[in-house]
């Protein structure tokens, strides 16, 4: 894809990148760096079981303030509006059936994106033009063209932005990937990233249906809305249940899911955070066991996989190195080879550490107050879900495919190109 097509360039990437310093009269009325003393506030769109745990983190802090929630289901909009009434002991938290209005707000700093994959990258960008501040839950994309469209978007507003990949933040994976970066495991070879099992996450989504059941009201749930980006298809409840994971038109499927959290801890430990691996090999069928080979240009290589893991949690990663190896998972435990024993903490403290979702909103929370860059900043989040994406469309092929990042392309071969972008639905686009 072409420079002139809308794609991001690896310099492009590089300087979405840097830390972004911008005069508030960019970012509208609050959205520039914000006094320490100030509280941060938020409005939160399609706030569900996940968005929860982030309405969590802020109902939480002195200096922010949930204000207000926009969702096209009236159930959601109903249960984050008692959540933040009963918190805050009124009745102030407003409620809209459409994100333009929350997001016409001069008041709102940021907000929370936690509607389904097929609407992070477009709501992204009109968050961004809108002057907020975003912190989006993953994966952040559906296609190679939108990891692309949501970096540029974030870099050319000026906003901050951090991917709701947590382990970044977490203490028993910074910890692992500390080893690693320090050169404790020595020169690095091999990098495992835990691609979610194939009988819960298929690598390879289904185009089939679920069968057409009445509308309802649209002030129930506004179906069009819902829909958003997405081919228009028949309305079934299951769908707005959380039933639309594993559905082409809605879902990445497994390798992205699960890869949008380990492949980029692998990303990170490999210095890569500015590009993608350069060669993809799948191995395996649409179930367990199934693998992914890749390789970085600098000779490291990048594992997909969904087995072989030692139990240590799910999203379970594992580095290694020609002196040494760690694998950790969202058990919070950590292992290693025998000569990084010391390593670890004493045994009376365990090895053991809690992974919670407040270190990465405090992350997000302190880097709007000084406009640095969040640990899951736009760019790391772009090349990740660009990997993942190269991923699936090798897996989906069935054969190995050469990826050149500079010019964000397959190599010589015209099929995997065209599977880089998929159609928007109109009115909704990606400028």
């Amino acid at each position: 894809m072409s420079e002139s097509s809308g794609s991001i360039s690896r310099r492009a990437f590089a300087l979405a990148a840097a830390p972004m310093i911008v005069p508030s009269s960019v970012l509208g009325q609050r959205a520039g760096a914000v006094p320490p003393s100030d509280k941060i506030l938020f409005g939160g769109i399609g706030i569900g079981n996940r968005g929860m745990a982030s309405l969590a983190c802020i109902l939480s802090y002195r200096d922010a303030r949930f204000m207000a929630v926009a969702d096209v289901r009236n159930e959601r909009r109903e249960a984050v509006k008692s959540t933040v009434d009963k918190r805050y002991q009124n009745s102030d938290c407003a409620m809209y059936g459409s994100h333009e209005e929350l997001l016409a707000r001069q008041d709102l700093d940021g907000v929370i994106i936690a509607t389904g994959d097929r609407w992070h990258t477009p709501m992204t960008i009109l968050a961004a033009k809108a002057g907020k501040n975003i912190y989006c839950e993953k994966p952040c994309s559906m296609t190679i063209q939108e990891s692309q469209a949501m970096a540029d978007a974030v870099r050319r507003y000026g906003i901050i932005y951090q991917a709701g990949c947590q382990r970044r933040n977490g203490k028993n994976f910074v910890f692992a990937m500390n080893l690693a970066r320090d050169g404790k495991l020595g020169k690095l070879t091999t990098l495992h990233c835990n691609a979610g099992t194939g009988t819960q996450w298929p690598p390879i989504t289904t185009h089939d249906w679920l069968p057409a059941e009445p509308e309802p009201a649209k002030e129930v749930v506004d179906w069009d809305r819902w829909l958003g980006p997405s081919p228009w298809r028949p309305y079934n409840p299951l769908y707005v249940q959380g039933r639309w994971r594993g559905y082409f038109d809605f879902h990445g499927g497994g390798i992205l899911e699960w890869g949008s959290h380990t492949a980029d801890l692998c990303q990170y430990v490999n210095d890569a955070d500015d590009t993608q691996p350069v060669e993809y090999e799948p191995k395996g069928e649409n179930t367990t066991p199934y693998f992914i080979y890749c390789r970085y240009a600098n000779g490291v290589k990048l594992v997909h996989r969904d087995s072989g893991w030692m139990g240590l949690g799910t999203c379970s990663v594992r580095f290694e190195g020609d002196s040494g190896w760690v694998e950790t998972g969202d058990s919070g435990k950590i292992e290693v080879s025998e000569n990084l024993k010391s390593e670890l903490p004493p045994p009376e403290q365990g090895n053991a550490f809690n992974l919670t979702l407040h270190y990465h909103w405090r992350d997000f929370i302190e880097c709007i107050k000084t406009r640095s860059r969040p640990r899951s900043h736009a760019a790391a989040a772009a090349n990740t879900h660009i990997g993942c994406h190269a991923a699936y469309i090798a897996y989906l092929l069935g054969r190995r495919l050469t990826w050149d990042p500079a010019k964000q392309e397959f190599a010589g071969d015209a099929e995997a190109n065209r599977m880089r972008s998929r159609e928007i639905r109109p009115p909704w686009r990606l400028v």
